[in-house]
């Protein structure tokens, strides 16, 4: 990491999408505040529903904030499409199904020089293509020009996607669950590639998983979302080796590295339309349900008093009535 100073930032972001049929509107993303500095990776995490995915591509410019303010290298993003096009060009998306993200038309070479022509690049093309491939670890890259997606392994179309982003020599990518479709024999390599790239391009890094075990293994920080709020951002290995926050213990209880009791999560899972009073997370909270938060004195603070927005920097926080008592409470 080179600086303290965002690239990447997000300040008080809302994403609100109309309810259908009457229904309430859905708080996708619902204040959040995360930076992303140069050189990091930063890993969002959190199971279908929580709204990482939607957060992610509003910071992509993709959606816009409903409220709220992104920033890149300290300017605020312009949502005009001119400004648009020249922000994708150094912030590039990588999304989790390669098959899905290549036109089964298009040879490796076109799908990796896409980019290149809708920004009107006016050098060597072929010189770039193929060091776009080279970095991807698809070498000699000349060997994969006319191939077609469906000729290459599963890996291999991950990495020409990672190609495609490459080409346009970005500062970040956001990388959407980058592995979930490869077999696991496949997932370090791609893992590895991803932090290759950000040791010897600087490359910066938003990436956006269900697996905790993804972000212990490639992630600087780590932030846990929950129903469209960050609940719990710090460094990696300060999340995961001594996680605050309930909800967080139990994404990790469920990784077999872990050696703990696995926690199920009972009741209804994360609905953005239906936001309750007090902690979000308080009606599946196994700590809430265990008779812990009673004793410590804020079970009724966990049904009523909603928490604050955790800042953006590095430092680490927990957004949980129950993790802040605790704190207070040790000698």
């Amino acid at each position: 990491m080179t600086t303290t100073t965002a690239l990447l930032s997000a300040q008080g972001l809302k994403v609100t999408f109309p309810g259908r049929r009457g229904a309430a509107p859905a708080r996708a993303v619902d204040s959040v505040d995360l930076d992303i500095r140069p050189g990091e990776i930063v890993a969002l995490v959190g199971e279908s529903g929580c709204g990482k995915t939607t957060l992610a591509r509003s910071l992509l410019g993709l959606v816009p904030p409903t409220s709220g303010q992104v920033t890149f290298g300290g300017k605020p993003l312009d949502y005009a499409s001119r400004a648009l096009k020249t922000y994708r060009k150094r912030v590039q998306l990588v999304l989790q199904d390669p098959s899905g993200s290549l036109n089964p038309r298009h040879t490796v070479y076109d799908a990796v020089a896409e980019g290149l022509r809708i920004h009107g690049y006016a050098g060597d093309e072929r010189e770039a293509v193929a060091g776009a491939l080279s970095r991807a670890g698809l070498r000699p890259p000349e060997r994969f020009f006319l191939r077609y997606p469906h000729e290459l392994s599963g890996g291999q179309r991950q990495r020409v996607v990672i190609a495609g982003a490459l080409v346009l020599e970005p500062e970040l990518i956001v990388a959407d669950e980058p592995v979930a479709s490869l077999d696991a024999s496949v997932r370090g390599e791609i893992l590895a590639l991803l932090l290759r790239l950000r040791d010897e391009l600087g490359l910066s890094a938003l990436v956006v998983t269900h697996d905790l075990g993804l972000a212990w293994n490639i992630a600087d920080r780590v932030a846990v979302m929950y129903l469209g709020r960050i609940v719990e951002t710090g460094k990696v290995e300060q999340i995961l080796t001594a996680p605050q926050h309930p909800y967080t213990q139990a994404l990790l209880s469920v990784l077999p590295e872990s050696g703990a009791e696995p926690v199920i999560l009972t009741g209804e899972p994360p609905d953005p339309s239906r936001v309750p009073s007090g902690c979000r997370f308080h009606a599946r909270c196994q700590v809430l349900a265990s008779g812990e938060a009673e004793r410590a004195g804020v079970a009724e603070a966990c049904r009523t008093q909603d928490l604050p927005v955790l800042a953006g920097g590095g430092q680490t926080q927990v957004a949980c009535h129950w993790a802040v008592a605790a704190a207070k409470a040790r000698p």
